[in-house]
């Protein structure tokens, strides 16, 4: 139709075929660097091709940024990170347009005394203590072959729990690979972050006198974990945790500045072969 008004420039997109390349404002994202990108996306069970999607997409929002970079002249100088590691280049570049670009509002005593009195008081204890029980069938991450047979070996003791829970104790001596086992499995008073999360999150989990429902899998192989006792950490005053709130809705205050700022590039910006705007869908390569 002729006459007819011009789209806004993100509405001037096209599809391309399964796994192409992407054009940004006329810069070419190659798909070989977007299935370079994948690799670093891990792939939900029911969504396999998710990797890619997420890929092109921050590959794309990568882009915007390094263009608006070269666009106000921006020459930033890298961080170190720590143990080694400095920023790139680029993303040394990108993080400048951001901390130039996002003004997030900060958070007043009145947000940050709502955020505690609507949290879940868990979050605002002390350390909590345990009492607790395990056995160990060590195997490490890089075995997969031990760490299928340590998983159903511990399978197989949960089993025999289920209907004798009180040989617990002979079992542990008898096959765990923990030194504990020799006092029956049991790790004496712990308190929190003296294991590691995957165990620490099952001892919160669980009721006193309960076992873990499936084996436990950390980096030392898997357990079959018993609470025996638990005391909660007194809940703390605010003035206590003020500072960790106020971080936490800083941090959230900038993630959604940030969200609105790289929303209004998008908008702003010709993107083919893939929808990047808030209610569209990343291209999907077909199985």
């Amino acid at each position: 139709m002729t006459g007819s008004a011009q789209p806004p420039p993100a509405a001037r997109l096209r599809r391309e075929s399964p796994f192409s390349d992407i054009t940004v404002n006329g810069q070419v994202i190659p798909a070989a660097a977007i299935a370079a990108e994948a690799q670093l996306h891990r792939a939900a069970p029911d969504k396999p091709l998710a990797p890619w999607s997420q890929a092109a997409r921050a590959l794309v929002i990568r882009t915007l940024l390094l263009q608006e970079a070269d666009r106000i002249g921006v020459r930033a100088v890298p961080l170190r990170l720590g143990e080694g590691r400095r920023e790139t280049d680029d993303e040394a570049r990108t993080r400048t347009v951001l901390e130039g670009a996002l003004r997030p509002e900060p958070p007043t005593e009145a947000m940050i005394a709502a955020a505690y009195a609507a949290g879940n008081p868990r979050r605002f204890r002390g350390p909590s203590l345990f009492e607790a029980a395990h056995i160990l069938f060590a195997a490490p991450p890089t075995n997969a072959v031990g760490r299928a047979r340590a998983k159903a070996q511990a399978a197989e003791v949960l089993q025999i729990l289920g209907t004798a829970p009180d040989r617990f104790e002979v079992l542990a001596r008898e096959r765990s690979s923990c030194p504990s086992g020799a006092n029956g499995g049991r790790l004496g008073q712990l308190s929190s972050g003296d294991t590691v999360p995957e165990f620490e999150a099952v001892l919160e989990a669980l009721a006193p006198g309960e076992l873990s429902p499936e084996p436990v899998a950390t980096r030392y192989g898997y357990h079959v974990i018993r609470l025996d006792a638990r005391a909660d950490g007194d809940v703390l005053p605010l003035e206590t945790v003020r500072p960790r709130i106020r971080e936490a809705l800083e941090k959230r205050a900038w993630t959604r500045a940030a969200r609105r700022y790289i929303e209004s590039l998008i908008a702003a910006a010709e993107i083919i072969g893939i929808d990047m705007t808030p209610s569209g869908a990343a291209d999907r390569p077909s199985p």
